[in-house]
Parts: structure tokens; sequence; C-alpha cells
């Protein structure tokens, strides 16, 4: 009798070990280190094209003391950033700091207040080229400017309109 209720003891304890399912891992989401936060507020915009924001998170997280040439003396340093749809000229000071910046990007997505602006007032027109100048300084001010060359026909014109679609 006592095999019997050591036996069933036994079994009964084995087969709620194969019971228990694996804890699954979950991977969490990379974090990432924002150094230079106040330039990705003020530059980026909502519904900004992928390229140009890919290109200002590595301006904004860029560390200067990654560079060969760099020396605690040197109090400025410029950086040149290049992809095929833009060119950035970022200017850091000896800590990491981004003092300013000097953007340009070619034929890019517009944004949704400045096509809406375009197509409002110039109705059967195309857009045929645009470029996106960006600049700016830690002081706050930031200048966003979209030069773009419509067509319709034979007709061509340029504009210029900033990043909420108001004309200039």
């Amino acid at each position: 009798m006592k095999k019997l209720i050591l036996g069933l003891l036994l079994l009964g304890l084995t087969t709620q070990i194969y019971a228990q399912d694996p804890v699954p891992t979950e991977q969490l989401p990379p974090i990432f280190v924002v150094h230079n936060y106040k330039y990705l507020s003020s530059s980026s915009a909502e519904d900004v094209a992928i390229p140009v924001e890919k290109l200002q998170l590595k301006v904004s997280d860029f560390d200067i003391k990654s560079l060969d040439i760099y020396t605690d003396e040197n109090e400025l340093y410029d950086v040149y950033f290049i992809i095929p749809e833009g060119k950035v000229l970022a200017s850091y000071n000896d800590k990491g700091d981004l003092l300013s910046t000097a953007e340009r990007y070619k034929n890019i997505k517009l944004p949704i207040p400045v096509s809406k602006a375009i197509a409002e007032r110039f109705p059967n027109w195309y857009v045929s080229k645009n470029i996106y100048l960006v600049n700016y300084h830690d002081s706050g001010k930031t200048r966003k400017l979209y030069k773009i060359t419509l067509e319709n026909g034979e007709q061509r014109i340029r504009v210029k309109v900033d990043d909420r679609g108001n004309f200039k």
C-alpha cells in the first residue's frame, strides 16, 4: 500500500512539472538617448519626410568625441552629413552641444499642409521639383522653407512656402 501511495504521489508531481509553459521572454524596444533634443523639437515637423527625419536623428545623436581630430583645445567643430536626398552642415561646441545647422534636401515628400496650400492656390499645376531648407540656431531661431517649382504644360513658376503652408 505504501508503494502504491508513493507511486501515485510521484506520478502526480511529475505531471505538474510538464504542465507549466516556459515564460516567454519579451524584447523591449530599444532606447534612444538623444543629446540634442532642443534641435529635434524645433527642426522636426509632424509629417516630415523619412530621409529628413533619419538624417536629423543622426545629427542630434552625433558624438564629436568619436572624431579622430577631436581635442580639448578646439572650441567649435563643423561636421558635414550627406545622404542622396540632402546635406547638413552642423556646428558643435567642444561639449558636443549642437549650435547650428544649415540643411538642404532635394525632391522630398511634401508635408500635408504644404501640399494642400499648393493645391488650393494653384489647381491644375503639379510639383516638378522641390528644395527643403532648414536653418537651426540654438538660440531658438529655426527657419523652414520649401522652394517649389510648379508646372502646367509649358508654363513654369517657382513659389516659396513655409512648413505650415504659408506663401512667402
